[in-house]
């Protein structure tokens, strides 16, 4: 069988009728394991890292660990971390 796919139409009449056929790559895990928290090259989840922190400081760590990898631009991201890292400096400088 020979199937000519000429224009964005015929694509998707294939699909829809030879669903069978296509292999879909599998869809992430946006809530248990959302990539941009688990492609770091060192293979380390974020979550196993700043569960161990208290809450200003894991929330800087996880702004950090994720600017590159889910903005083109980490500029908001990174001004994030620096508010939770504000937020800690303040707390302990009361103290």
């Amino acid at each position: 069988m020979r199937i000519e796919i000429k224009d964005k139409q015929s694509y998707l009449d294939f699909l829809n009728d030879y669903p069978h056929l296509v292999q879909h790559p599998p869809s992430p895990d946006l809530i248990n394991h959302p990539p941009h928290y688990t492609t770091h090259p060192s293979g380390i989840e974020c979550i196993d890292v700043v569960e161990h922190m208290g809450f200003n400081l894991g929330n800087a760590i996880k702004y950090i660990w994720r600017a590159d990898l889910k903005h083109e631009t980490p500029i908001e991201d990174l001004k994030k971390a620096q508010f939770y890292i504000n937020r800690e400096l303040a707390k302990r400088e009361k103290t």
